[in-house]
């Protein structure tokens, strides 16, 4: 097969495609619906990490393609086990047909960064099993922990050699994310790899039907794809806003897993990158009794608890898939430092609050 790559990005973004209506997310949906096709009698599968960002698990509802999770390792700063992985493709194949697997790097919401240690033995096992990548990568700007640094799947599949460099990839950018946090801003890319010349002429077809791509999300990845360039007049300024949020995040980012792995119960693995904090929370049994006779699960139980206290909103583990029998929240770290460090000391003041009741 006659190798095929191809970048869906700002010279394409003159015509409209899945990037520009919706960021990264309807990029996402469009590769996605390549795999709807039963095989062998069976439905496709994806897999998909857990915790994971809910546009996955609700695509994949939508499409009728079987949610094949595998569990991150917590332990390890979220972690990405490779027999994890072959325990999850194991069991999936008695009711599916997995056919893809998605990677979020830097994650949502867990923070974590992968090494590229970790990077190459997923794409051994993706091969391996026959498996399309989707690289999730559109916080691959922000990267703040020691010694870890962004890796993208593409450099290490074509660095790697044959036959890794042949495998079906599409990684993918949004400019509604990262240090430009324009989220109104709607623009993003699929970049493609090796697929098939007639599924992708197919794909091609159905992505060129949309219409109308925003035009401020355009202009706004152009930027980021094409950022000024030493020597040219808005390069220094450029640099010193984009160095300076970065910054400004890599303290908040230190600033929520300090602050919450000092209050009882509490343990927060390193943000490592992206902008959310994933702590985990030990509650007492007789919060989870409460909980249970308000029809509730826990974590919603203490995110609601917290919401009607103090205003602070939080987005329960539950949402987002979690080990059975442990509780987490998701968090922000985007609010500006003194803001922040604010809302960190009216979390304590509840928490220790929501102890003395239940305990």
């Amino acid at each position: 097969m006659k190798t095929a790559s191809f970048l869906l990005s700002l010279e394409s973004l003159l015509w409209p495609l899945d990037a520009a209506d919706s960021g990264a997310s309807d990029a996402i949906k469009n590769v996605l619906k390549l795999l709807i096709c039963d095989i062998n009698g069976k439905r496709p599968g994806v897999m998909i990490p857990i915790p994971q960002y809910p546009l996955y698990s609700a695509t994949l509802a939508e499409f009728n393609i079987q949610q094949v999770g595998y569990y991150l390792n917590e332990s390890t700063n979220w972690g990405l086990d490779i027999s994890e992985l072959k325990r999850a493709i194991e069991e999936a194949r008695k009711t599916c047909y997995p056919r893809a697997i998605v990677v979020i790097n830097p994650g949502n919401p867990t923070g974590q960064v992968l090494s590229r240690e970790n990077i190459e033995a997923i794409i051994k096992f993706a091969h391996k099993e026959k498996l399309f990548i989707f690289a999730d990568e559109v916080y691959q700007h922000n990267i703040y922990a020691p010694g870890s640094k962004f890796f993208s799947f593409k450099k290490v599949l074509v660095e790697m050699g044959e036959p890794y460099s042949k495998m079906e990839l599409a990684s993918f950018m949004s400019c509604s994310k990262g240090y430009m946090g324009e989220c109104g801003l709607r623009g993003g890319y699929a970049e493609v790899l090796n697929m098939e010349p007639q599924v992708k002429a197919m794909y091609l077809k159905a992505i060129s039907a949309m219409l109308c791509p925003t035009v401020l999300g355009q202009a706004c990845l152009d930027i980021i794809m094409n950022p000024p360039r030493k020597g040219e007049p808005s390069y220094e300024l450029f640099q010193k806003e984009k160095n300076g949020v970065l910054e400004s995040l890599k303290l908040r980012a230190k600033m929520v897993a300090d602050t919450f792995n000092s209050m009882e119960g509490f343990s927060c693995n390193e943000v490592q990158g992206a902008m959310y904090a994933f702590p985990q929370i030990k509650l007492p049994s007789k919060a989870i009794e409460a909980a249970k006779k308000a029809g509730k699960a826990p974590d919603v139980f203490y995110a609601f608890e917290l919401l009607e206290n103090t205003g602070i909103c939080i987005v329960p583990g539950s949402g987002f898939g979690q080990v059975p029998g442990t509780y987490h929240f998701r968090t922000t770290i985007l609010p500006q430092p003194d803001k922040l460090k604010a809302m960190l000391d009216n979390f304590a003041r509840f928490h220790k609050q929501f102890l003395s009741k239940y305990s």
